[in-house]
């Protein structure tokens, strides 16, 4: 090798390696610190959007799940305020079946049908009273249930209706309601036809309550689709994005010896170019 004294060509190559080391061992930390494999776009750039398209399809997706559990709180406050409707026909069915008596007195009848006026009215208030998240329950309009992953392939909606409820329309899933506004107790023969209409009252609630627990179940399937695709999109994403701890600590031991050889290989460089100077002793 032929000895210069205007560049030396070993302490370049030096220095070049130990840059090159430096900046792998900086990349290595990086990870470690963060976690991350993908901290930056050149660290790959490929990976990156892949992972950042999975990211938006989970964030989408949660928010789905979110949409659809709110659906199910709406229906589920729909159901309990009906669950209180029975409660209150069936005490109707016993004030009716009591004034469908003979032996009451007018008076009797008359306290009856007072106690049946004010089931009628509590079921009135249930209906444009009860709301969820401000909004009247028993309004007649249908919810869409939004959901999706981030792409038009990817949406759908779930519709479910909960109807109108009053003493004058009891069974929005029902093809005819039941009307009991104009029932009385006040006779005997008040008494019979108003405990038939009671009766179909009942099985009307029921029937509403069964649609709206349809519609709470089919909510309910699609959080869980939803959930699992959250789960295998954070799995495929996590695939693409996390360091590799194993690896990382032992490049970062690589490194370190390297850097460590790195700086010894410099020095010793710069101090061969030194023995040029003895030729001029």
């Amino acid at each position: 090798m032929s000895m210069s004294i205007l560049n030396n060509i070993s302490s370049m190559q030096a220095q070049n390696q130990l840059e090159q080391t430096s900046n792998n061992l900086s990349n290595v930390l990086e990870q470690m610190s963060s976690g991350s494999r993908i901290n930056s776009g050149a660290d790959d750039p490929a990976g990156l959007a892949i992972a950042n398209g999975l990211q938006a399809n989970t964030t989408a997706l949660t928010q789905s799940a979110q949409n659809a559990t709110d659906g199910v709180g709406l229906l589920q406050v729909a159901d309990g305020a009906l669950s209180q409707v029975t409660t209150l026909l069936n005490s109707a069915v016993t004030l009716a079946t009591e004034a469908s008596n003979g032996t009451m007195s007018s008076s009797q009848q008359a306290s009856l049908d007072n106690e049946f006026t004010a089931i009628k009215a509590e079921i009135d208030r249930i209906g444009t009273s009860t709301t969820y998240n401000g909004s009247k329950v028993f309004s007649g309009a249908t919810t869409s249930v939004f959901i999706s992953d981030g792409t038009s392939a990817g949406a759908s909606t779930i519709d479910a209706t909960v109807g109108t409820l009053s003493s004058s329309s009891i069974g929005f899933s029902a093809t005819s309601p039941t009307n009991l506004s104009t029932d009385s107790l006040t006779s005997v023969s008040n008494a019979e036809a108003a405990l038939q209409d009671i009766t179909a009252a009942i099985a009307n609630v029921a029937n509403d309550r069964g649609k709206i627990g349809a519609d709470v179940n089919r909510l309910q399937s699609a959080t869980n689709v939803v959930n699992t695709q959250v789960q295998n999109l954070t799995a495929a994403d996590d695939s693409i994005s996390s360091a590799n701890m194993a690896q990382d600590v032992a490049n970062m031991t690589k490194y370190n010896i390297l850097q460590s050889t790195g700086m010894a290989a410099l020095q010793q460089s710069n101090q061969t170019e030194q023995s040029i100077l003895k030729l001029f002793q």
